[in-house]
């Protein structure tokens, strides 16, 4: 068979629900979930390893925020690329190479010599887990029936929440019982299992068979990445210093010019026209603002729970888990509701607790603050993101046609992971300039207006989704096929 009929069944497949072999669908769900906690994973489980780190490799503060946002930035600023890619080499093909990447950084980071070389380390598992992680969902939704997805992106969510309830805990068990190192050593025995398996349980996908934009990828990751290192930099460098005013400049200046490139160039990484969607539009804001509100705080509270309140790593991450530990619980439930409900009232249900979560823990942390007293607002901020994840899965994932799937899946990653980092630079910030590490009241007092800001942000998410439309019932909608049909030579 030659690779253009092959390319040509894969695209028929991926239509028609039917891509993976026999037993695929379950062996998709497994090796897209467990790829997905692992890039999910490394977002926060750095965060409780810091002081070892300091410790073992030296390096000043500013290293050590970078030893968190060098992978933040390349997965951020990548992750539209690298699902352009799999569109067009295929999904399976580069799915393969990302893990293999991510893998082989991990054990660079686990024997890195020194500061420099852990933060380059963590750089190339950023770019790894750009390849990667957008590539799960399409290869999932190409592997499971439309009437079954929720159900399985509602499981895909719970494991992803996982990555999330686990990084603090995870961090700080292995960096107290054991070594800092070993965060990263355990991404390589689950890297070398997922290869083997995805290259003879996964079904080749293409997606539309467009040329790379490589003009679009230079212009959002530069702008991305000076809107980042404007707001990481500048609470230790001023607001006023050339390098960070040149990065917020810049950056904006080049996001602008990405915009203009989306509406005008013939084949776009990010093509402007879906942002007309309603839909999209509105899962893809809400996602953003989420993800802003959620890492801020998780960042700052963590850092409460250790420094004010005096908890170990491992009690620290063990407190927090009724909050990041609801999906674990809920997400699945809150998959099969969307699938009978629709998710939109699903998605701003969740967002909306959370927002009042938030609200909650601003008005009773102090310095001296019970766990008790703490508890309602982890639960109540733990189910309503629990209740987020899966149903806004299905929402990016049908608010667009089946070929254009990968743009929308690595757009909505990437703009979850710029939340992310928006949200531990913004609410530092705000941090910074109303309290700071002196004593437990000048943490509290820093923590206290963060937290504020984002209960708002989150909720202000929760009004982006309910700009969603209505899920139209009965069925799926499939793509209309096209006057002439087009080989897709270009695959996720």
């Amino acid at each position: 068979m030659s690779q253009r009929q092959g390319k040509q069944q894969g695209k028929q497949r991926e239509q028609s629900g039917t891509g993976a072999p026999r037993g695929g669908v379950v062996w998709a769900l497994v090796i897209t979930s467990v790829a997905g906690f692992m890039a999910a994973l490394d977002n926060l489980v750095v965060t409780t390893a810091l002081p070892s780190i300091r410790k073992d490799l030296g390096g000043g503060l500013g290293d050590l925020e970078w030893t968190v946002s060098a992978y933040t930035l390349t997965f951020a600023v990548l992750l539209m690329f690298g699902a352009a890619l799999g569109d067009r080499f295929g999904r399976r093909r580069l799915f393969l190479a990302g893990l293999a990447v991510f893998t082989g950084a991990s054990a660079a980071a686990a024997m890195a010599p020194g500061i420099d070389s852990l933060i380059a380390a963590r750089a190339v598992q950023g770019v790894g887990a750009a390849i990667m992680m957008p590539l799960t969902l399409t290869l999932l939704t190409a592997a499971v029936p439309a009437a079954r997805r929720g159900m399985a992106f509602g499981i895909w969510g719970a494991v992803n929440g996982l990555a999330v309830a686990s990084g603090p805990l995870i961090g700080g068990s292995l960096t107290e019982h054991i070594s800092w190192h070993w965060i990263f050593w355990l991404n390589v025995p689950l890297g070398l299992a997922l290869l083997p398996l995805a290259r003879l349980r996964l079904a080749e996908s293409y997606g539309t068979g467009a040329p790379l934009d490589f003009v679009g990828t230079v212009l959002a990751s530069g702008g991305l990445f000076g809107i980042v290192y404007g707001l990481v930099r500048g609470p230790a460098d001023g607001w006023t210093s050339s390098y960070v005013l040149t990065g917020l400049v810049a950056g904006g200046a080049l996001l602008v010019a990405f915009v203009v490139h989306g509406t005008r160039a013939k084949n776009p990484m990010l093509p402007m026209r879906l942002f007309r969607s309603r839909a999209f539009a509105g899962i893809n804001a809400a996602s953003l603002l989420m993800f802003l509100g959620m890492f801020g705080s998780i960042f700052l509270l963590s850092q409460y729970m250790q420094g004010v309140l005096g908890y170990s790593p491992t009690e620290a991450g063990l407190r927090m888990l009724p909050w990041t530990g609801m999906p674990m619980l809920v997400a699945p439930m809150a998959g099969i509701l969307s699938d009978r409900i629709g998710g939109r009232p699903v998605v701003a249900t969740g967002l909306f607790l959370q927002a009042a979560g938030l609200g909650y823990m601003a008005l009773v942390v102090t310095a001296d603050a019970s766990y008790a007293v703490q508890l309602p607002g982890l639960i109540t901020s733990g189910i309503g993101m629990a209740l987020f994840f899966a149903p806004a899965a299905n929402l990016v994932m049908s608010s667009v046609r089946p070929s254009e799937q990968g743009i929308a899946s690595g757009a909505n990653n990437a703009l979850r992971e710029v939340g992310g980092a928006l949200g531990i630079a913004v609410m530092g910030s705000i941090f910074a300039a109303q309290g700071g590490y002196e004593t437990g009241q000048t943490f509290v007092d820093g923590l206290r207006p963060a937290l504020v800001v984002g209960s708002v942000v989150v909720a202000l998410a929760g009004v982006a989704a309910l700009l969603i439309p209505a899920a139209r019932r009965p069925a799926p909608v499939t793509e209309p096929a096209e006057p002439t049909p087009v080989l897709e030579t270009a695959a996720r």
